[in-house]
């Protein structure tokens, strides 16, 4: 099966990859780089057209376009780990790097990538199953659908780990009619060696990134595991023993249940969309010992722990070069812009989603650091009056902390978070932004190590 045809495009793993190395190709990344610029503006007229249809309608169509992604069941063991690594590797320029990245997703690690010219190689890849007769809201049968899937794909693909993941609360539109498979490499498949013989300068180095984040999770095999529940709005506790936010979210979705009964978890893992596994490691040392390269660990417990030091070495950079550091961009989930971040000179604060704690992160960071005179957010919108959602007016309290302008790009507020149209108008925005500023040098990795060094969530260092 083509890796492109088995991967997720909705996923944050995938939206990061078309980011990171569309500003390695020199341009920006529209409609999350699913579409030419072209066809911008009649993407956002369709899908403004779906704000508007009544709820039920768009979240169908909202539902229906993630489906028709997903892989069909009997097509699990024709997919190929090397393919998809392959598939990855072919998103970059084929020139030498300074620096490499390999491990988990992160939005702010888009942006530490790009000030130094790097790409980033993901560790995790999301690949929807195509299922049908599962009630979303009971994740034993979940689990059990998925066992034979998971068998073909793990037979398949031995470097491969499995975290079936199952998500009611903030994916409850796309797992209607899908499963989430995320994978995980275990051991550096051949596609990424190459890369780091062929495309890493000489003397150059490899950073493992390496979130800490776990999860509870139920172990069906070595290399399998099921998790219920993810980083979000909901807490473990919610997700493994209800509550009053549990039941009131399946009393308003008209379930016929009062909570979940998920299986009893029986270990914690690296948590499959942003945690790290570090099987991954020996082979990476290995890897970079064998062509002659330094490499170096990067190291934080949590997604949005790297948000507050990336934004710090951008307000250092843009002073040591003389652009104001008075305008703030926080983004949400996969809604990024790395290229537009530095031609408009804005100091990039990534949050994981559109939660309340993802909101409280960005509160801190405004109170620490004090207001900005410019202050524009591009807020992912997911479709689910979810657990833990931070609301419009919320976010529209936050951005109004600007002195001068203050906005939600792109966002019509009185359809979040069925704002579909926001993931088009979102850069669009953010494109017409004024005084711009040159494409600066990128920077070297012995100047950012010290800004990073002063924040104690985030490590980097040599390996011991």
């Amino acid at each position: 099966m083509k890796p492109q045809r088995a991967v997720a495009s909705f996923d944050s793993a995938t939206g990061m990859l078309r980011a990171l190395s569309c500003f390695l190709a020199g341009r920006d990344v529209p409609a999350l780089g699913q579409a030419l610029r072209s066809a911008v503006p009649l993407l956002s007229a369709a899908m403004g057209g779906v704000n508007h249809l009544p709820t039920r309608a768009a979240e169908h169509l909202y539902a229906a376009s993630g489906v028709a992604e997903a892989v069909p069941r009997t097509a699990l063991g024709r997919i190929s780990a090397e393919d998809l690594a392959e598939w990855v590797v072919d998103h970059y320029p084929r020139r030498r790097y300074p620096v490499v990245f390999v491990g988990s997703s992160n939005g702010a690690l888009m942006h530490l990538a790009a000030a130094l010219d790097a790409p980033w190689l993901p560790q995790t890849l999301l690949v929807p199953v195509r299922r049908r007769g599962v009630d979303r809201d009971d994740p034993r049968a979940e689990l059990d659908a998925g066992r034979q899937p998971a068998h073909d794909l793990l037979r398949a693909n031995p470097g491969l780990s499995l975290h079936h993941m199952h998500d009611p609360n903030q994916d409850r539109l796309m797992i209607a009619g899908m499963s989430y498979f995320r994978v995980k490499w275990r051991s550096l498949p051949a596609a990424y060696r190459r890369f780091l013989r062929d495309h890493v300068e000489r003397g150059g180095t490899v950073i493992s990134v390496e979130c800490g984040l776990s999860w509870p999770v139920t172990r069906l095999g070595p290399r399998h595991r099921f998790q219920f529940g993810a980083l979000g709005g909901a807490s473990e506790a919610e997700y493994h023993e209800g509550g009053p936010r549990v039941s009131d979210l399946l009393r308003r979705y008209g379930a016929a249940r009062t909570g979940w009964d998920p299986p009893q978890p029986d270990e914690r893992a690296p948590e499959a969309e942003w945690g790290f596994d570090p099987a991954l490691l020996d082979d990476l040392r290995d890897a970079t010992g064998a062509n002659g390269l330094a490499f170096r660990r990067l190291r934080f417990g949590e997604p949005e722990e790297l948000s507050p030091p990336v934004a710090e070495l951008h307000r250092w950079w843009y002073r040591q070069r003389g652009v104001p550091d008075d305008r703030l961009l926080a983004e949400s989930f996969l809604l990024m812009e790395p290229w537009w971040a530095l031609r408009t000179g804005s100091i990039p604060f990534w949050m994981a989603f559109n939660t309340e704690s993802s909101h409280q992160a960005l509160s801190s960071y405004l109170d620490a650091l004090g207001d900005h005179d410019e202050i524009r957010l591009m807020l992912f919108s997911h479709g689910t009056e979810s657990i833990g959602l931070a609301t419009a007016e919320q976010w529209l309290e936050l951005v109004g902390r600007a002195r001068k302008v203050g906005t939600l790009a792109g966002c019509d507020t009185a359809a979040y978070p069925r704002d579909f149209a926001s993931l088009v108008r979102a850069q669009r925005d953010l494109s017409r932004v004024r005084h711009r500023h040159p494409m600066p040098a990128p920077l070297r990795l012995d100047s950012v190590a010290p800004v990073l060094a002063e924040h104690p969530d985030v490590d980097l260092t040599d390996p011991v």
